[in-house]
């Protein structure tokens, strides 16, 4: 199976029409090692125009099958959510996101802490990102 295939899968699987564009955009989130901005992805998908990505991700994004996550200067940033969606959103995972390089990396086996309100809130979903420099970007400092 190819990773269009898989994409094309997920898109069904979610309740979305399969077109062309929505299986490009989603593949290029796929095949990125952490969230990716709107910008990211029109350098990644030259074949579309800013307008045609930005449609597929908010009807990925309205489906439930993309997180949105606070990136920082570079705005809002995208990625698959691996939880299913007729229920709770339980793929919530630590960010982190390097000051130096711009890139922003997801741990998914580091939770997020549980955290209680008070009586009156409901939580719909939650968000960590931790900001620093990247193992990467930290041995360049090294060497």
């Amino acid at each position: 199976m190819t990773s269009k295939d898989i994409s094309a899968e997920l898109l069904e699987n979610s309740g979305i029409k399969v077109t062309a564009n929505r299986i490009i955009v989603l593949d290029a989130l796929l095949r990125s090692p952490g969230p990716m901005s709107a910008k990211e992805i029109e350098n990644e998908v030259s074949t579309l125009d800013k307008s045609s990505i930005f449609r597929c991700l908010m009807v990925m994004k309205e489906s439930g099958l993309l997180h949105t996550l606070d990136g920082g200067p570079e705005g809002v940033r995208y990625e698959v959510c691996r939880a299913p969606h007729d229920g709770p959103d339980t793929d919530e995972h630590l960010h982190f996101h390097c000051e130096v390089c711009g890139r922003t990396f997801c741990f998914e086996d580091i939770g997020i802490p549980a955290v209680t309100l008070p009586s009156g809130y409901e939580i719909r979903s939650t968000e960590l990102t931790v900001k620093g420099v990247c193992r990467e970007c930290a041995g360049k400092r090294r060497g």
